[in-house]
């Protein structure tokens, strides 16, 4: 199975490297660029989740790894972070049938992770979150 793995800093401006390494990957393996639109609407949710949420000391460096993987199932979709723990699979659907103004702010990236991902899955590992996403 080919992976390729880029490491990111907590910081809002590597987003533009994550979208190169996504573009990159995506034409090495003839990628639709709606799966390649689709990988990174995941990725950047996820990513910016961690960056404004995942590290107490907000001002520390601290690298966040995506591995890129092509397997029979599809696309897998590794993202692992030093934070504190989190799984977003507890947090609950938003309710997206109240007028907005009465809506709970936050949990629309990891409603559209969830829907824009074929399947999602959490895991601590080392002190370490490990969130594996498979796109199709």
């Amino acid at each position: 199975m080919y992976e390729e793995t880029v490491v990111l800093e907590n910081r809002l401006p590597e987003l533009v490297k994550l979208q190169g390494a996504v573009a990159d990957f995506g034409a090495r393996h003839g990628l639709p660029q709606k799966v390649v639109n689709d990988i990174n609407l995941v990725l950047e949710e996820t990513i910016v989740n961690i960056i404004y949420y995942a590290y107490e000391d907000k001002d520390g460096k601290h690298e966040i790894s995506v591995r890129f993987r092509v397997g029979k199932g599809g696309i897998i979709l590794e993202v692992e972070d030093d934070g504190i723990f989190f799984d977003p699979l507890g947090f609950p659907e938003p309710d997206l049938n109240s007028p907005i103004e009465k809506r709970k702010i936050g949990g629309l990236g990891i409603h559209l992770i969830r829907k824009f991902a074929k399947s999602v899955s959490h895991r601590r590992e080392r002190g370490k979150n490990i969130l594996t996403l498979t796109m199709s």
